[in-house]
């Protein structure tokens, strides 16, 4: 599972579900080995209409989602894409709220560790202006993926965006294995810290390839978060 993960982003009626702001719109893609291979893309009805500065905000329209499906279906098959998958989210605490409101409405729980593209740029590229998903794609020489605060043009770019972080790891530590749990704990890592972080992982994943008898969950006890 290290190797796969999706990446997902929903619009939204508003800010909160605390709220009663709904869902209006989730995208997800499935990325395996450094590869997408699946997306999922639906409108969903939230039951009442969305206020004016959302359509413009998203381009989602309330007739357009007056003919799409209602949450409770949406979030239903929705669940079938993720299944115990691990989930990745620019700003995750934002999107995690609310695909947490919207299982808690059909009683299906998140079980899956979420981690956020956001903390991981905050850490890797310190110098950016600002670390909004269009600026990262932009200094990053991202390809749009189509337009953005749509769902699935946004866990595209976002995805590609994973990955391309991935790789200047990667490059930048000399780490051949980076994967989801290196990311995901990296995201909670002081920036100040981060070098010595890294150069602990590194180490770790060296001796691993050189010894036989060290295990993965040695690898795992060695690097510590703090």
């Amino acid at each position: 599972m290290n190797n796969k993960y999706i990446v997902f982003d929903f619009e939204t009626s508003g800010l909160s579900p605390a709220m009663g702001d709904r869902a209006i719109e989730v995208g997800a893609v499935c990325v395996f080995n450094g590869e997408i291979i699946d997306k999922f893309q639906t409108l969903m009805n939230p039951g009442k209409r969305i206020p004016s500065f959302i359509e413009s905000y998203t381009g989602i329209t309330n007739s357009m989602l007056s003919n799409a499906p209602s949450c409770k279906e949406a979030m239903k098959n929705f669940s079938l894409f993720i299944k115990d998958t691990p989930l990745i989210a620019h700003i995750a605490s934002f999107d995690q709220n609310f695909l947490k409101s919207e299982f808690d409405r059909i009683n299906i729980q998140v079980s899956q560790p979420i981690a956020c593209s956001l903390k991981v740029a905050r850490r890797l590229y310190q110098d950016a202006p600002n670390h909004k998903l269009e600026t990262l794609v932009k200094i990053n020489k991202i390809k749009a993926a189509g337009k953005f605060h749509r769902a699935l043009a946004d866990a595209d770019m976002t995805a590609q965006l994973w990955m391309k972080m991935s790789r200047d790891i990667s490059s930048r530590f000399s780490i051949l294995d980076v994967n989801f749990n290196l990311m995901y704990k990296l995201g909670s890592v002081p920036k100040k810290n981060l070098e010595k972080f890294i150069a602990k992982y590194s180490k770790s994943e060296k001796d691993l390839r050189r010894g036989p008898h060290l295990s993965v969950s040695s690898l795992s006890a060695s690097v510590n978060l703090s």
